[in-house]
């Protein structure tokens, strides 16, 4: 290691995702199924908007928090969606959900403060908490209990320096949805022991048993709730690289100031983009969802085929299959590897997404069905599935 690297970085944080990119060029017929990056183009109605104000002259710094109108189309979204009431002193467009997430961390948390990751828990969420000086703690859930958070498992993980718990529903990797029973507990319990509770809202649309609610609109949890939105997947938009924040206006203040030293603005042109798709999300999501849709309930029952996989069916949200290959007798990196070598089919292993995600593979369908057939058939054909 270069000896100029600073030595909080000189350990290895490598991770699954930062390598499916290699991996996925091991052979020439892989089928990758390892990033959640929707293989679906942005609407044209988006596109063609967005850069027609380009044209005419957004191609400038926005106001720090964001371009003002679509501030203003975040707060009419949540009040005709959710009927929530958001003050344009609690929004703040950041350059994705990925950095509102690090905004977010640096904002509240003090070295050594503790955070709560609802486990399985999407990758960078670990390296993030570190980065803001704090201290991960990952909540154990499993497939016996649809992934839903115990709360008394909970209870047991806080301390007197527990500042804020994460949770991500419906959630990546595991496609799981927190029920509203769930999250009331979650929130007596944030009540209870004085947490903010930070949540990943990026799969909003993809919520396929029961309609989206978000946290933040439980009794009692706008003080306390951070939510974190993009339009990266509802969308299909990850390359544009917008998101926002909704907190308390001080959090929001704070997380301005810290913005303005690490990219200042998000990009002019792709906030244009976020306003159109929002005005326009009646007509540009419903077909996003129902092909995702159709490519979970599919992909399922082909996996369900496998003597020796299984995912839970239906699927209740995302475009994620949380893969249960226990059966195999081999840990998760390990199949993946098999998988790789003999199938030529790429996906991440379950524990790249911490302890309660070992024994599970994920597979982001990201590919059209015709993909995914040959993928699983590739697999029932390994010896070791039979």
């Amino acid at each position: 290691m270069n000896r100029f690297v600073a030595k909080k970085y000189q350990v290895d944080h490598g991770t699954a995702m930062g390598a499916s990119d290699v991996k996925a060029k091991a052979f020439d017929d892989v089928i990758n199924l390892s990033l959640g990056d929707p293989d679906l183009t942005t609407s044209e109605i988006i596109i063609d908007k967005a850069f027609e104000d380009a044209r005419a002259g957004h191609t400038r710094y926005t106001d720090f928090r964001g371009d003002p109108e679509l501030r203003a189309e975040i707060a009419k979204y949540y009040k005709e969606e959710y009927g929530m009431d958001v003050a344009d002193q609690e929004i703040f467009v950041s350059t994705s959900a990925c950095e509102g997430m690090f905004l977010a961390l640096q904002a509240i948390l003090d070295d050594g403060d503790e955070v709560i990751l609802q486990g399985p828990y999407f990758t960078p969420y670990l390296q993030q908490v570190e980065l803001a000086g704090g201290v991960p703690v990952e909540l154990l859930s499993y497939e016996e209990e649809d992934f839903q958070v115990n709360v008394g498992r909970l209870e047991s993980l806080i301390t007197e320096r527990t500042k804020a718990l994460v949770i991500n529903t419906p959630c990546n990797p595991t496609g799981s949805c927190l029920s509203l029973e769930n999250m009331g507990k979650i929130a007596e319990a944030a009540e209870k022991y004085d947490l903010v509770v930070i949540a990943d809202d990026i799969y909003t649309a993809f919520s396929y048993e029961n309609p989206f609610v978000p946290f933040a609109s439980l009794p009692g949890m706008r003080e306390r709730a951070i939510t974190l939105n993009s339009f990266s997947k509802n969308f299909t938009m990850t390359g544009w690289r917008v998101g926002n924040i909704i907190a308390h206006p001080d959090i929001i203040r704070t997380i301005q100031e810290i913005n303005e030293n690490v990219v200042f603005t998000a990009p002019s042109v792709s906030q244009r983009a976020a306003i159109y798709a929002l005005r326009h999300r009646g007509e540009v999501v419903p077909p996003v969802v129902e092909e995702y849709r159709k490519r979970m309930f599919f992909a399922a029952e082909e996996i369900n085929k496998i003597p020796k996989l299984s995912v839970i069916y239906p699927p209740k949200g995302t475009f994620y299959l949380f893969i249960n290959i226990k059966a195999t007798g081999l840990s998760s990196a390990e199949a993946a590897d098999r998988i790789l070598e003999e199938a030529h089919v790429l996906m991440l292993p379950g524990s790249a997404f911490g302890k309660s995600g070992e024994g599970y593979l994920r597979a982001a369908l990201t590919v059209e069905t015709d993909k995914l057939k040959e993928a699983f058939d590739r697999i029932w054909a390994m010896e070791i599935m039979k």
